[in-house]
C-alpha cells in the first residue's frame, strides 16, 4: 500500500490498513464521543436552568429572615445552586454547613461524571497508536526477513508501515479531538464550583450577621 495514496482511501479502506489495533481505537474513539456528546448537552442544559437572581433573591429572603419563603422559592427552580440552598436550609436544624456540603458534593459530582472516562480515553488513544506503530513495524521486519520475491517483499514492508502511521495518525487524531470537550467541561466544572462557593461564602456571611444581630 503506497503510502503516497493513503489519504485517497476511504474510511473502511484506512481502518482495514490499520491493522487489528484499529479496533480498539475505534471503540476508544465511540466512546469518547459517546460521553462528550453526553457531557456537553448535559451543561447546554444546566446553564439554560441557571437563575442567578433566584438565587440572590432566596439570599435576600434569608437575610430578612424569612427562611422558609426562600425554601419555597428555591422548590420551584431547576437551578442547581437554589437546589443546593433549599437542602442546605431545610436541614439547617443539624448543620447548616455539613448540610449545604453534602448537597454540593453531590451537585459537583453530576457536573464531574464522565471526566474520568475522557480522560482515559485521551491519555489511552495514542497510547493505543504507538501500540499500532510496534505492530506494524514488527510486521515490516518480519517481511524483511521472510521474504524471497523483491515485489512481495517490498509491498509487504510498505504494508507494514502503513500500519504504523495509520493507527498513530488515528491515536493522535483521538486524542486531541478529545481534549477539546474535556477542557471546556473542566472548565465549566470549576465555574460551577466558583458559583457554589460564592453561595456558600454569601448564606455564611447572611448567617454569622443574623446571629451578631440576635446576640444583641
Amino acid at each position: 500500500m503506497p503510502l503516497a495514496f493513503l489519504m485517497n482511501q476511504t474510511p473502511m479502506e484506512l481502518f482495514k490498513h490499520g491493522g487489528p489495533i484499529m479496533w480498539p481505537i475505534l471503540l476508544v474513539s465511540f466512546l469518547l464521543i459517546t460521553v462528550a456528546v453526553e457531557r456537553v448537552i448535559f451543561i447546554f442544559r444546566e446553564n439554560g436552568r441557571r437563575d442567578t437572581p433566584l438565587v440572590d433573591k432566596m439570599l435576600e429572603r434569608v437575610e430578612s429572615g424569612d427562611v422558609s419563603g426562600a425554601v419555597e422559592m428555591g422548590k420551584k427552580s431547576q437551578d442547581f445552586v437554589a437546589r443546593i440552598l433549599v437542602y442546605a436550609l431545610t436541614h439547617k436544624e443539624h448543620s447548616l454547613g455539613n448540610a449545604f456540603t453534602r448537597a454540593a458534593n453531590q451537585e459537583m459530582q453530576r457536573f464531574s461524571q464522565g471526566l474520568p472516562t475522557l480522560d482515559t480515553c485521551i491519555t489511552a488513544a495514542p497510547l493505543l497508536g504507538l501500540l499500532g506503530t510496534v505492530t506494524g513495524m514488527m510486521a515490516t521486519f518480519g517481511a524483511l526477513g521472510a521474504s524471497g520475491d523483491v515485489a512481495t517483499g517490498a509491498s509487504a514492508i510498505m504494508g507494514g508501515i502503513g500500519e504504523a502511521l495509520i493507527a498513530t495518525a488515528m491515536g493522535l487524531a483521538i486524542a486531541i479531538t478529545g481534549l477539546l470537550p474535556f477542557n471546556y467541561l473542566n472548565a465549566r466544572l470549576e465555574e460551577a464550583r466558583h458559583e457554589v462557593e460564592d453561595a456558600s461564602n454569601s448564606l455564611e456571611i447572611i448567617i454569622n450577621k443574623s446571629e451578631s444581630a440576635n446576640a444583641r
